[in-house]
Protein backbone atom coordinates (compact mmCIF):
# COMPACT_ATOMS: atom_id res chain seq x y z
CA UNK A 1 0.00 0.00 0.00
CA UNK A 2 1.48 3.41 -0.93
CA UNK A 3 2.60 5.48 2.03
CA UNK A 4 0.35 8.41 1.01
CA UNK A 5 -2.70 6.13 1.06
CA UNK A 6 -1.71 4.69 4.46
CA UNK A 7 -1.34 8.22 5.81
CA UNK A 8 -4.74 9.24 4.50
CA UNK A 9 -6.42 6.20 6.04
CA UNK A 10 -4.69 6.89 9.36
CA UNK A 11 -5.94 10.47 9.37
CA UNK A 12 -9.49 9.30 8.64
CA UNK A 13 -9.31 6.70 11.40
CA UNK A 14 -8.11 9.24 13.96
CA UNK A 15 -10.81 11.71 12.92
CA UNK A 16 -13.47 9.02 13.39
CA UNK A 17 -12.35 8.11 16.92
CA UNK A 18 -14.50 10.69 18.74
CA UNK A 19 -17.57 9.48 16.86
CA UNK A 20 -16.84 5.88 17.83
CA UNK A 21 -16.29 6.86 21.47
CA UNK A 22 -19.52 8.83 21.55
CA UNK A 23 -21.43 5.88 20.13
CA UNK A 24 -20.22 3.52 22.84
CA UNK A 25 -22.43 2.81 25.82
CA UNK A 26 -21.53 4.86 28.91
CA UNK A 27 -19.53 3.20 31.64
CA UNK A 28 -22.05 2.64 34.46
CA UNK A 29 -20.59 1.50 37.81
CA UNK A 30 -22.35 -1.42 39.43
CA UNK A 31 -23.38 0.61 42.50
CA UNK A 32 -25.33 3.03 40.29
CA UNK A 33 -27.59 0.37 38.80
CA UNK A 34 -31.16 0.34 40.19
CA UNK A 35 -32.49 -2.42 42.36
CA UNK A 36 -34.00 -5.46 40.65
CA UNK A 37 -34.65 -9.14 41.21
CA UNK A 38 -30.97 -9.79 40.50
CA UNK A 39 -29.33 -6.60 41.75
CA UNK A 40 -29.40 -4.92 45.15
CA UNK A 41 -29.50 -1.11 45.18
CA UNK A 42 -26.66 0.27 47.27
CA UNK A 43 -25.39 3.77 48.20
CA UNK A 44 -22.61 5.43 46.21
CA UNK A 45 -19.07 4.83 47.51
CA UNK A 46 -18.18 7.06 50.46
CA UNK A 47 -16.94 10.42 49.26
CA UNK A 48 -18.11 9.94 45.66
CA UNK A 49 -19.23 13.13 43.90
CA UNK A 50 -19.54 14.49 40.37
CA UNK A 51 -19.47 18.14 39.36
CA UNK A 52 -22.80 19.74 38.51
CA UNK A 53 -23.05 21.13 34.97
CA UNK A 54 -25.12 24.31 34.71
CA UNK A 55 -26.62 26.53 32.04
CA UNK A 56 -27.78 29.98 33.17
CA UNK A 57 -29.88 30.53 30.05
CA UNK A 58 -33.44 31.24 31.29
CA UNK A 59 -36.16 28.76 30.40
CA UNK A 60 -39.70 30.06 30.97
CA UNK A 61 -40.16 31.01 34.62
CA UNK A 62 -36.79 29.48 35.59
CA UNK A 63 -33.38 31.21 35.65
CA UNK A 64 -31.45 28.20 34.36
CA UNK A 65 -31.04 24.43 34.46
CA UNK A 66 -28.44 21.97 35.71
CA UNK A 67 -27.37 18.36 35.53
CA UNK A 68 -26.97 18.11 39.30
CA UNK A 69 -24.34 15.46 40.00
CA UNK A 70 -23.17 15.31 36.38
CA UNK A 71 -25.05 12.29 35.01
CA UNK A 72 -23.00 10.25 32.49
CA UNK A 73 -25.68 10.98 29.86
CA UNK A 74 -26.52 14.72 29.77
CA UNK A 75 -30.12 15.70 30.47
CA UNK A 76 -32.18 18.59 29.12
CA UNK A 77 -35.16 20.76 29.85
CA UNK A 78 -37.52 21.99 27.14
CA UNK A 79 -40.42 24.44 27.19
CA UNK A 80 -43.38 24.32 24.82
CA UNK A 81 -44.26 28.01 24.62
CA UNK A 82 -47.73 27.31 23.24
CA UNK A 83 -48.85 25.00 26.05
CA UNK A 84 -46.53 26.17 28.83
CA UNK A 85 -45.48 22.55 29.45
CA UNK A 86 -41.96 21.71 30.57
CA UNK A 87 -40.37 18.41 29.50
CA UNK A 88 -37.48 17.32 31.71
CA UNK A 89 -35.17 14.60 30.36
CA UNK A 90 -32.66 12.82 32.57
CA UNK A 91 -30.67 9.62 33.02
CA UNK A 92 -29.59 10.41 36.58
CA UNK A 93 -29.00 7.45 38.88
CA UNK A 94 -31.16 8.67 41.80
CA UNK A 95 -32.11 11.41 44.23
CA UNK A 96 -31.33 9.69 47.50
CA UNK A 97 -28.59 8.72 49.95
CA UNK A 98 -25.97 11.50 50.33
CA UNK A 99 -25.95 12.72 46.71
CA UNK A 100 -28.36 13.50 43.85
CA UNK A 101 -28.14 12.98 40.10
CA UNK A 102 -30.95 14.58 38.08
CA UNK A 103 -31.93 17.38 35.68
CA UNK A 104 -33.05 20.48 37.57
CA UNK A 105 -34.82 23.59 36.26
CA UNK A 106 -34.31 26.27 38.90
CA UNK A 107 -34.89 29.83 40.03
CA UNK A 108 -32.81 31.58 42.68
CA UNK A 109 -35.16 32.93 45.36
CA UNK A 110 -35.53 34.20 48.93
CA UNK A 111 -38.48 34.28 51.31
CA UNK A 112 -41.60 32.12 51.06
CA UNK A 113 -42.40 29.91 48.07
CA UNK A 114 -45.34 28.07 46.49
CA UNK A 115 -44.48 25.51 43.79
CA UNK A 116 -46.83 23.05 42.06
CA UNK A 117 -47.49 21.28 38.75
CA UNK A 118 -49.44 18.47 37.12
CA UNK A 119 -47.21 15.52 36.19
CA UNK A 120 -47.22 12.93 33.43
CA UNK A 121 -44.70 10.30 32.34
CA UNK A 122 -44.85 9.90 28.53
CA UNK A 123 -43.09 6.52 28.67
CA UNK A 124 -45.41 4.05 30.46
CA UNK A 125 -42.59 1.52 30.84
CA UNK A 126 -40.09 3.63 32.78
CA UNK A 127 -38.49 2.42 36.01
CA UNK A 128 -40.87 2.38 38.97
CA UNK A 129 -38.64 4.53 41.16
CA UNK A 130 -38.09 7.31 38.59
CA UNK A 131 -38.92 10.64 40.21
CA UNK A 132 -40.43 13.95 39.19
CA UNK A 133 -39.40 16.33 41.96
CA UNK A 134 -40.33 19.74 43.39
CA UNK A 135 -37.39 21.01 45.35
CA UNK A 136 -35.95 23.82 47.45
CA UNK A 137 -32.19 23.33 47.85
CA UNK A 138 -29.35 25.37 49.32
CA UNK A 139 -26.99 25.02 46.34
CA UNK A 140 -26.43 23.08 43.12
CA UNK A 141 -23.88 20.62 44.54
CA UNK A 142 -24.94 16.96 44.42
CA UNK A 143 -24.98 16.73 48.24
CA UNK A 144 -26.91 19.94 48.95
CA UNK A 145 -29.14 20.49 51.95
CA UNK A 146 -32.70 20.34 50.57
CA UNK A 147 -36.43 19.91 51.00
CA UNK A 148 -38.33 18.06 48.30
CA UNK A 149 -41.45 16.24 47.34
CA UNK A 150 -41.49 13.66 44.55
CA UNK A 151 -43.90 11.61 42.48
CA UNK A 152 -42.41 8.21 41.65
CA UNK A 153 -43.17 6.30 38.48
CA UNK A 154 -45.03 3.63 40.45
CA UNK A 155 -47.22 6.27 42.13
CA UNK A 156 -45.54 6.85 45.49
CA UNK A 157 -45.49 10.48 46.68
CA UNK A 158 -43.31 11.57 49.58
CA UNK A 159 -41.96 14.57 51.44
CA UNK A 160 -38.27 14.32 52.31
CA UNK A 161 -35.23 16.33 53.35
CA UNK A 162 -31.46 16.27 53.40
CA UNK A 163 -31.07 17.96 56.79
CA UNK A 164 -27.41 18.97 56.35
CA UNK A 165 -24.98 19.07 53.46
CA UNK A 166 -23.63 15.59 52.74
CA UNK A 167 -26.19 13.75 54.89
CA UNK A 168 -28.47 10.98 53.67
CA UNK A 169 -31.95 12.03 52.58
CA UNK A 170 -34.59 11.37 55.24
CA UNK A 171 -38.18 10.60 54.30
CA UNK A 172 -40.69 12.41 56.52
CA UNK A 173 -43.84 10.66 55.25
CA UNK A 174 -45.31 9.08 52.15
CA UNK A 175 -48.62 8.92 50.31
CA UNK A 176 -49.60 5.98 48.13
CA UNK A 177 -51.19 6.89 44.79
CA UNK A 178 -52.23 3.93 42.66
CA UNK A 179 -52.68 5.09 39.07
CA UNK A 180 -56.09 4.31 37.62
CA UNK A 181 -56.99 4.22 33.95
CA UNK A 182 -58.91 7.35 33.05
CA UNK A 183 -58.13 9.10 36.36
CA UNK A 184 -56.94 12.73 36.28
CA UNK A 185 -53.19 13.24 36.25
CA UNK A 186 -51.75 13.76 39.74
CA UNK A 187 -50.89 17.30 40.79
CA UNK A 188 -48.48 17.90 43.64
CA UNK A 189 -46.80 20.90 45.20
CA UNK A 190 -44.61 22.11 48.02
CA UNK A 191 -44.94 25.27 50.10
CA UNK A 192 -42.17 27.01 52.04
CA UNK A 193 -43.35 29.31 54.82
CA UNK A 194 -40.31 30.42 56.81
CA UNK A 195 -38.64 27.18 57.87
CA UNK A 196 -41.87 25.21 57.47
CA UNK A 197 -42.51 22.97 54.45
CA UNK A 198 -45.87 21.49 53.49
CA UNK A 199 -46.89 18.94 50.85
CA UNK A 200 -50.02 19.56 48.77
CA UNK A 201 -51.67 17.00 46.47
CA UNK A 202 -54.61 16.45 44.16
CA UNK A 203 -54.98 12.83 43.07
CA UNK A 204 -58.51 12.68 41.65
CA UNK A 205 -59.12 16.16 40.30
CA UNK A 206 -60.12 17.57 43.69
CA UNK A 207 -58.76 20.94 44.91
CA UNK A 208 -55.17 20.85 46.16
CA UNK A 209 -55.03 20.03 49.85
CA UNK A 210 -52.38 19.53 52.52
CA UNK A 211 -51.21 15.96 53.04
CA UNK A 212 -49.26 14.63 56.01
CA UNK A 213 -47.18 16.41 58.63
CA UNK A 214 -45.20 19.63 58.42
CA UNK A 215 -41.45 19.47 57.89
CA UNK A 216 -38.99 22.03 59.29
CA UNK A 217 -35.70 22.94 57.61
CA UNK A 218 -33.70 26.17 57.69
CA UNK A 219 -32.11 27.36 54.43
CA UNK A 220 -29.94 30.44 54.02
CA UNK A 221 -31.09 33.01 51.47
CA UNK A 222 -30.90 32.92 48.54
CA UNK A 223 -31.65 29.29 47.67
CA UNK A 224 -32.66 27.36 44.54
CA UNK A 225 -36.30 26.45 43.83
CA UNK A 226 -37.42 24.31 40.93
CA UNK A 227 -38.58 21.12 39.27
CA UNK A 228 -36.59 18.13 38.15
CA UNK A 229 -36.53 14.53 37.06
CA UNK A 230 -34.34 11.44 37.31
CA UNK A 231 -34.89 8.22 35.37
CA UNK A 232 -33.13 6.19 38.12
CA UNK A 233 -31.45 4.36 35.22
CA UNK A 234 -28.06 6.01 34.63
CA UNK A 235 -27.72 4.54 31.14
CA UNK A 236 -31.23 5.40 29.96
CA UNK A 237 -32.85 8.77 29.29
CA UNK A 238 -36.48 9.12 30.35
CA UNK A 239 -38.83 12.09 30.71
CA UNK A 240 -41.43 13.79 32.86
CA UNK A 241 -43.82 16.46 31.57
CA UNK A 242 -44.90 19.21 33.98
CA UNK A 243 -47.93 21.31 33.08
CA UNK A 244 -49.74 24.27 34.67
CA UNK A 245 -46.65 25.07 36.71
CA UNK A 246 -47.17 27.49 39.60
CA UNK A 247 -44.13 29.25 41.10
CA UNK A 248 -44.92 32.13 43.46
CA UNK A 249 -42.66 34.05 45.84
CA UNK A 250 -45.13 33.71 48.72
CA UNK A 251 -46.82 31.00 50.75
CA UNK A 252 -50.46 30.01 50.35
CA UNK A 253 -50.43 30.09 46.54
CA UNK A 254 -50.30 26.36 45.77
CA UNK A 255 -53.25 25.48 43.54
Amino acid sequence: MPSTLRSSLLVLAIAALPLVCRAQAPDIPDWALPGSATHKQVPPPAGFHRETLTSEIPIGIFDGQSDVGGAVIPGSGLLDDASGKYTVNSAGYNIWYFRDEFRFLWKKMSGDVSLAATISFPNPYGYGDRKAVFMVRQDLDDDSKEAMTALHGAGLIHLAERPTKGADIREIFRVQNKARIGAPLPRIGIEKHGDQFTLFVSLAGEPMHQEGNLMFLHLKEPFYVGVGFTSHQPGTLDSAVLSDVVLENSAGKVH
